[in-house]
């Protein structure tokens, strides 16, 4: 969407950037995870929500960059318009990514710690080499990590 101007800092600060998840009941219910990088909120979409559970990996559908102005956004997006459908947050917190952000999700692979009111920990999201827009998210074996973790949405499905 928009670039920034401090994408090209040598000092990268990695501590502190937000991430949000937002349940969205757009044409159908899925979830959009979004984590704040260089200027945007980079974003895929969770069509089974994310798990805390590290044996449940993810589909993660990459879709376009989000301004940064999104990541508190909640209510109803018109008919007619790009995500239309209701949307609230799931969850939201900060992260810190295991080195440079921008190197890792270039090669694939990127690495990173959760601190939210839900998810927690560490995570991976990985490119699958069969199309470049589908990633796994996938949680790590940690502390945080919960064998059969069931998602529970916040809104109700309207249909």
């Amino acid at each position: 969407m928009k670039s920034s101007a401090h994408s090209n800092n040598k000092r990268l600060n990695t501590k502190g950037l937000r991430f949000v998840v937002h349940e969205h009941h757009a044409s159908h219910l899925h979830f959009d995870f979004k984590l704040e990088m260089s200027g945007v909120l980079k974003s895929w979409a969770l069509p089974k929500g994310p798990s805390l559970d590290p044996r449940q990996k993810r589909l993660a559908v990459a879709v376009e960059d989000h301004d940064l102005s999104f990541i508190d956004f909640q209510g109803h997006i018109p008919d007619g318009q790009y995500g239309a459908g209701d949307l609230v947050m799931w969850d939201s917190g900060t992260y810190e990514s295991e080195g440079d952000h921008r190197v890792q999700l270039e090669k694939g692979k990127l690495s990173f710690t959760l601190d939210g009111k839900k998810l927690r920990g560490k995570f991976t999201l990985i490119r699958l080499s069969n199309n470049i827009r589908n990633w796994l998210l996938i949680k790590s074996h940690d502390e945080f990590a919960v064998t059969d973790w069931k998602l529970v949405t916040v809104m109700r499905d309207k249909r």
